[in-house]
């Protein structure tokens, strides 16, 4: 599962940023690892956009695979926004890429002991 998750997704399956209908920024990404680097970059207005859209967490759950993490967002308040949103959907993610990569690396040591 985790393998899976962490991938890389070819440019077609990647998540491309808007700042609003039709205003693409020129980034996307294409692993949760790569999502979690732009989200702390990308223009604020595009993370309000596509919060707001709940666009983050259907890819998330679509094309990564991860619904454990899609609904992690999906639970962050409508509330929030700017740069207290960046804040919140970076650390959920990077709280969920450091909980894979171990459990990745204890998967990968069992097989090793086999």
């Amino acid at each position: 599962m985790a393998t899976k998750i962490l991938r890389t997704v070819p440019h077609n399956n990647a998540f491309y940023f808007f700042t609003g209908i039709e205003q693409y920024s020129g980034k996307f990404a294409v692993s949760l690892a790569d999502f979690c680097q732009k989200i702390k970059r990308i223009d604020i207005k595009s993370v309000d956009f596509h919060f707001k859209r709940r666009d983050f967490q259907k890819w998330i759950r679509t094309t990564i695979g991860d619904a454990y993490l899609a609904n992690e967002i999906n639970r962050i308040r409508e509330l929030v926004q700017g740069e207290e949103l960046r804040g919140q959907i970076h650390q959920t993610v990077e709280m969920r890429l450091t909980e894979l990569k171990k459990l990745l690396a204890s998967e990968e040591s069992y097989v090793e002991h086999e």
